[in-house]
């Protein structure tokens, strides 16, 4: 499902607490993820994230961080024992054509996808994959950066994600290439 994979020694820098003044976890998730949910991270890295997610979910929710890299998820893994949230994520490694999600049909109440879906040659098979995943209703929110990802060729893989069953909840705004869609049919591929 992957044309470019970000190294995993970049992870460390990602992960980095000086990341925090660009880019705040806490008030990205605040306004999407709720305790007691069920989210899914594909392509987490270290956590950078992740870790905020499952603050946020609660003791009663979990995060489920899928990533193709084993040295990204034994990192993922570490941090999230140190912080004390290793028992509200379950941090996995997938393959390059498969999630490895298919035990989480229609539970997962919101995936997060942040700065990872332009690196996806496949966008169609992952998000059809992530819309099998979903509650009906669920949410999928997608970030990426506009440094790497034209304005156009992301409003190309929102139409993408239309096709396969998705409506935009909240569109594209401000500096940040971000939407928040809904799952709002059984789909195509479900």
């Amino acid at each position: 499902m992957s044309s470019h994979t970000c190294p995993w020694w970049l992870g460390y820098l990602l992960a980095s607490p000086v990341r925090r003044l660009f880019e705040n976890p806490t008030a990205r998730l605040a306004p999407y993820v709720r305790e007691g949910m069920l989210v899914l991270e594909p392509g987490p890295g270290m956590g950078f994230f992740t870790l905020e997610m499952a603050r946020l979910v609660g003791p009663g929710g979990r995060v489920v961080a899928v990533d193709l890299q084993e040295n990204m998820v034994a990192a993922l893994r570490r941090r999230a024992q140190r912080a004390g949230l290793a028992d509200r994520i379950d941090a996995r490694c997938c393959s390059p054509d498969d999630l490895g999600i298919g035990d989480l049909a229609g539970r997962v109440d919101l995936a997060v996808l942040f700065h990872m879906l332009h690196e996806v040659s496949d966008q169609s098979r992952f998000l059809q994959a992530i819309h099998k995943a979903l509650k009906p209703g669920g949410g999928v929110l997608i970030v990426e950066p506009r440094g790497h990802v034209s304005a156009e060729a992301f409003q190309a893989s929102l139409a993408g994600a239309k096709t396969i069953g998705f409506e935009i909840a909240e569109p594209v705004e401000g500096k940040v290439l971000h939407a928040l869609l809904r799952r709002t049919t059984a789909g195509p591929f479900s």
